[in-house]
């Protein structure tokens, strides 16, 4: 239905126009378009039909769009056959003709560095290996991973299952393998929850989609049904059919598990499909993959998780890029994902901050990774740091203490000592805590206040760590309160 594998190129070969426009802004953006489909009428448009049957699938067709050395056509060419390509004129809209490392260009336009990859696996989840039907992976005791599709809206240059959409074409009706995997889950009552995936299972036929869609809600055992699909960010017009919403929110069970990976892709477009499967009843949570060059830093993943909540799109997991055939110039360091993690946690909402997780080969699944937060420990408590650096002495049980107290100093002192935390120099939570108590004398300024300091006093320590007995820190990183 989605693979019409013409190679015509698109009108108008002359060099690439100029798109205005990619000035910052905050998601949702306004919505763009490529010059080269300005005269293309808004009914048609908005018509998934016609962004499906325009997507641009060959380098051809990308040479009159994008701007490439005769060198990089010559690659292009030679790779071109290894792993498919669409572009829907949406998602290609979002592209900067003018920037040859933007992050949109970067997730959808071949690159000669797929190449050049030292370390890739075409499974290297070994999905296939845990598969006791074909199309169906049961890894988790409560869950399985239903393949229904080889096909995509947009084909991402990192795709973990480049194995699978190779396929060209794909059957529309339903298959022995389909009957195979609706059965399997019905004899296995310990599966809670099916991850509809793909490819994309938002390509598939309405009859199809149904006949999967219907046969797990009648499953008593099914709690969960997780459609996993990129077509909010690259192809919303598919969501604005009203059938293929209803089909969805009749199922009652789904979940949309969905794919930003940058705050370009959040549009007024993306935004209003996603508001409408919530209407719909239907909660989205959103898998990112921290790829080098799209969005490898703090300030991409703050706008990104921030522009997900404006949206009301949950960010579920930030996933360690999978070492898959093509796509080793888009892995990064783990340091790298965690130190992002670090300027998350503490620094917005909690419910914008996803688990960073790699996906381990031979199949070890989903392995969460996040900084220490837990610093020591003995029989009595825990240190725990926080994300500005305070040390705190945590007492989990309500029991007396089975030790002595210790001459003794910084992190051994909260454990065995009679220090109870130790705070960063110049933290800027307790300066606010002084200024107000500097204005209001009878403020409660709380266990690292200054209560009972003269006015006086209480300026002149404005810039010193403070101490909960009102004496000054000024030695070292910390300053100790009891």
């Amino acid at each position: 239905m989605f693979e019409s594998d013409t190679r015509d190129p698109l009108a108008n070969p002359s060099a690439p126009p100029a798109v205005s426009g990619f000035d910052d802004e905050e998601p949702p953006s306004r919505p763009r378009r490529n010059p080269t489909w300005n005269d293309v009428p808004d009914h048609q448009w908005d018509d998934w039909r016609w962004q499906t049957q325009n997507s641009v699938r060959s380098v051809r067709q990308l040479r009159t769009l994008l701007r490439f050395s005769p060198e990089e056509l010559e690659a292009l060419g030679e790779i071109e056959s290894d792993f498919k390509m669409a572009i829907p004129p949406y998602y290609f809209s979002l592209i900067d003709p003018d920037n040859a490392a933007d992050p949109i260009r970067l997730q959808s336009v071949p690159s000669p560095l797929e190449s050049q990859s030292d370390f890739e696996l075409e499974d290297p989840l070994e999905e296939d290996k845990d598969s006791p039907v074909p199309g169906l992976t049961h890894r988790y005791p409560d869950r399985v991973l239903m393949i229904t599709t080889p096909n995509c809206s947009m084909y991402c240059r990192y795709c973990t299952r480049k194995r699978a959409t190779l396929t060209r074409g794909g059957w529309e009706g339903v298959s022995k393998d389909d009957e195979r995997m609706i059965e399997y889950v019905r004899k296995n009552p310990q599966i809670r929850d099916v991850i509809v995936s793909g490819g994309d299972p938002l390509t598939l036929p309405l009859g199809k989609l149904r006949y999967y869609l219907d046969n797990l809600k009648e499953i008593d055992h099914v709690d969960v049904i997780r459609i996993g699909t990129r077509v909010p960010v690259t192809l919303p017009q598919r969501l604005y059919d009203q059938e293929l919403l209803d089909l969805l929110a009749a199922t009652e069970k789904v979940y949309i598990q969905t794919h930003f990976n940058h705050p370009r892709e959040i549009t007024p477009e993306a935004a209003k499909v996603c508001k409408s499967l919530l209407r719909h009843g239907m909660p989205i949570n959103n898998h990112a993959v921290l790829l080098k060059g799209v969005n490898d830093s703090l300030e991409t993943i703050r706008s990104l998780l921030r522009g997900l909540l404006r949206i009301k799109v949950r960010p579920y997991y930030l996933f360690h890029c999978d070492p898959v055939t093509g796509a080793g110039h888009f892995r990064t360091s783990i340091w790298k994902g965690m130190q992002i993690m670090e300027g998350l946690r503490g620094h917005m909402s909690g419910i914008g901050i996803p688990t960073y997780v790699v996906d381990s080969p031979q199949g070890g699944g989903k392995i969460p990774l996040m900084p220490n937060y837990l610093v020591s420990m003995s029989d009595d408590a825990v240190i725990l740091r926080n994300y500005e650096g305070m040390l705190i002495r945590y007492q989990a049980e309500d029991k007396s203490s089975t030790q002595e107290a210790t001459a003794t100093r910084g992190v051994s002192g909260l454990l065995q000592g009679d220090k109870t935390s130790l705070m960063p120099e110049g933290n800027e939570r307790m300066a606010r805590r002084r200024k107000l108590q500097v204005l209001d004398p009878g403020y409660e300024a709380g266990s690292c206040g200054d209560a009972g300091q003269p006015p006086v006093e209480q300026q002149r320590i404005l810039s010193l760590p403070v101490m909960k007995n009102g004496t000054n820190g000024t030695n070292g990183h910390h300053a100790a309160t009891r």
